[in-house]
């Protein structure tokens, strides 16, 4: 009999993936991990039977949280990842040579330990990097204390419930911001705007209080059901009037190549649809 692996994260919605071999399944002190296969996706990690993330499409949400302030910023040199505890976002992040430190955030050190064990391809090398600071701690009580400050910040969050819901605060929002360089730029996870409006709309809420230039930008990812995911967008700065010149010369010389990202990609993801727009704060 063929095992399914049904989320449930939306009240009238769900997908299923078959799993074709369950290579983890157990429970830390915060969630309970698993990883599965699946024959298109590859290898596959839940956390409370919800996906996080995919060796098949991981790369479209890790490109865009990370690409798009790196190269609309132009000269990140210290970057915060909070969550991230897969790696994927940090292995991004250190293709960029101009990043010369980046702090790492992860309040779970089980998804570390195990992602390097069975999600090795996430990670690719990231956390033997010396840019690589990875602290184990809780990401709201960091933002809250005192120290140096960054470019570029990336709330690499899971969903706004459990321990991830504090990511979601106006509080937590304010001590970004004063951890933010000037001219820096904050970006954030805030799910599907078609399933989960309101998530977009508090974020959104609490940017267009504390930055000049909020908005959201969008991206595909098929794991992350129910239309394109949404990011938020903040800064105080004019990165994202970036012309298109510009970026395309920055990812030049930057030398690598995405599977998703393009500098096009990049200028067309802050074009949003009218339902996205009724979801932003007036």
């Amino acid at each position: 009999m063929t095992d399914w692996m049904i989320e449930k994260l939306h009240p009238d919605y769900a997908q299923a993936l078959r799993v074709d071999r369950v290579l983890y399944d157990s429970a830390t002190d915060h969630q309970r991990l698993r990883v599965i296969e699946n024959a298109r996706f590859g290898r596959v990690l839940t956390l409370d039977d919800v996906v996080q993330t995919t060796e098949g499409d991981n790369f479209i949400y890790h490109e865009m949280m990370a690409h798009v302030p790196i190269f609309a910023h132009g000269a990140a040199e210290r970057v915060l990842i909070v969550g991230g505890g897969d790696g994927g976002m940090a292995r991004e992040v250190l293709r960029h040579r101009g990043v010369r430190h980046l702090t790492m955030v992860e309040i779970d050190a089980g998804v570390v330990e195990f992602s390097q064990k069975y999600l090795p391809t996430l990670s690719a090398g990231a956390f033997d990097d010396p840019r690589l600071d990875l602290v184990i701690d809780d990401g709201a009580a960091f933002m809250r204390r005192e120290g140096a400050g960054f470019d570029v910040i990336i709330v690499d969050s899971t969903d706004p419930v459990g321990p991830g819901e504090v990511l979601f605060t106006d509080s937590f929002y304010g001590h970004a911001k004063r951890r933010l360089n000037p001219g820096g730029i904050i970006v954030t996870q805030n799910g599907v705007p078609f399933m989960q409006g309101a998530e977009l709309t508090n974020t959104m809420r609490a940017f267009r209080a504390l930055y000049s230039d909020w908005t959201c930008y969008l991206a595909s990812v098929p794991t992350y059901n129910g239309g394109p995911m949404a990011f938020g967008w903040g800064t105080d700065g004019a990165a994202r009037q970036t012309p298109l010149a510009v970026l395309r010369e920055r990812f030049a010389a930057a030398g690598f190549e995405p599977g998703y990202y393009t500098p096009e990609v990049h200028q067309g993801a802050f074009a949003l649809p009218g339902y996205v727009q009724k979801l932003m704060p007036a």
